[in-house]
């Protein structure tokens, strides 16, 4: 017992540490055209438009794409965005890919 409340323990100081980073995470969806998602990235995050389709390629080939990276409340920021755009976006540990 006292090694699982110990993992547990270790497991809620690494979500809610500042030092491991988390992703952004896209995923691929049958609704959203090319050029919107092209457009998304690039209003949301400033990304050229070359690397905003870079990403959209990504994501559409291989059904997700990690769009930014930084702490816990940045990508739960940047989910939400994605979310009011339609998006289908999703958060994770850096470590955890």
């Amino acid at each position: 017992m006292v090694k699982t409340a110990d993992k547990l323990e270790e497991e809620i100081r690494a979500i809610f540490s500042g030092d491991t980073p988390w992703v952004t995470i896209v995923w691929d969806d049958p609704v959203n055209l090319q050029t919107y998602v092209v457009y998304v990235f690039m209003e949301l995050f400033g990304y050229s438009k070359a690397r905003a389709t870079e990403l959209m390629l990504q994501v559409h080939n291989d059904g997700k794409a990690i769009v930014s990276t930084g702490s816990r409340e940045e990508m739960e920021h940047d989910v939400a965005r994605l979310h009011e755009y339609g998006l289908w976006a999703t958060l994770q540990r850096g470590d955890q890919l």
